[in-house]
């Protein structure tokens, strides 16, 4: 799936969200997506959990 495409479909899920349950609703869902697309960059091999907790911890930078 290409950029454009994956962009537009979080898109829509959040403006489902909004409109069905809220502000609240819609929050909750961009914080889920948001931890679900940190889990799948770890298990993917993409990113590296010691550099995210270093950036966090404020060590390194992002």
């Amino acid at each position: 799936m290409n950029p454009v495409a994956t962009g537009a479909l979080i898109g829509a899920a959040l403006a489902i969200a909004a409109l069905l349950f809220g502000f609240w609703g819609f929050l909750l869902v961009a914080v889920f997506m948001v931890v679900g697309a940190l889990i799948g960059a770890l298990a993917s091999g993409r990113t590296n959990a010691n550099a995210i907790f270093g950036a966090f911890t404020g060590r390194r930078s992002s």
